[in-house]
């Protein structure tokens, strides 16, 4: 089954349920079981995320990382290789379970948590935090939720990057998930003592607009 078919099954059959994170479980375990495609599952890091660290020559040593959906670990092990120690979640048991048996040697803590009800000990305790892809996964009724949630464990002095693909304003959602964030969405991450540092509109060679934001918690 196509990546976007099993997708569009998937959230759809979620949110008639009533259960708008659902659908994440049910992806990856039809994927085990190879009867369909995790769409974000690729071999190497995020793109954006690589070139933004590598331009700021970003060192972890001595600080705490958290990646937010972490699904089977790509961005998580390589915020480890840059000496960040690292913790990433997903809210999909599967999900953690394989990228537990990928990385079986890794210094990565890979842990079962939901974004919208965290370990009440992560709150301000990670120096980067990553959103990637995820929040544009979730309906609005949830989204906005979100846009807090994921500034919450930025500790003081720390940094929120966040990558999403992109829309105009104008532009109307498609109908199923992802739902590309429009500027307004994005800038919806600042809030709660978080600041705007950069935001950039960036288009690949398709001309597909995507966003990578970077916040910070004042010390």
């Amino acid at each position: 089954m196509g990546e976007d078919e099993a997708t569009a099954r998937l959230s759809a059959e979620s949110l008639r349920a009533g259960d708008p994170t659902g659908w994440f479980e049910r992806l990856y375990t039809e994927a085990e079981r190879g009867e369909a495609d995790v769409p974000w599952d690729r071999g190497s890091p995020h793109g954006l995320l690589v070139e933004w660290a590598t331009a700021r020559e970003l060192t972890g040593a001595g600080r705490r990382a958290l990646v937010v959906g972490c699904g089977y670990g790509r961005d998580a092990e390589y915020l480890a290789r840059l000496g960040f120690t690292t913790t990433a979640f997903d809210i999909s048991p599967t999900a953690v379970r394989v990228a537990r048996e990928r990385h079986p040697d890794s210094p990565v803590d890979y842990r079962v948590a939901d974004l919208l009800d965290p370990p009440a000990a992560w709150r301000r305790g990670f120096d980067l935090v990553l959103e990637s892809m995820n929040v544009q996964a979730l309906p609005p009724e949830v989204r906005v939720a979100a846009f807090g949630a994921v500034g919450e464990p930025v500790a003081p002095g720390g940094t929120l990057l966040v990558i999403a693909a992109g829309r105009d304003e104008a532009e109307a959602p498609p109908a199923a998930p992802p739902w590309p964030l429009t500027r307004t969405e994005i800038d919806s991450f600042a809030g709660d003592g978080l600041a705007p540092v950069d935001v950039e509109a960036l288009r690949d060679a398709s001309a597909v607009l995507r966003w990578r934001a970077e916040f910070h918690r004042p010390a």
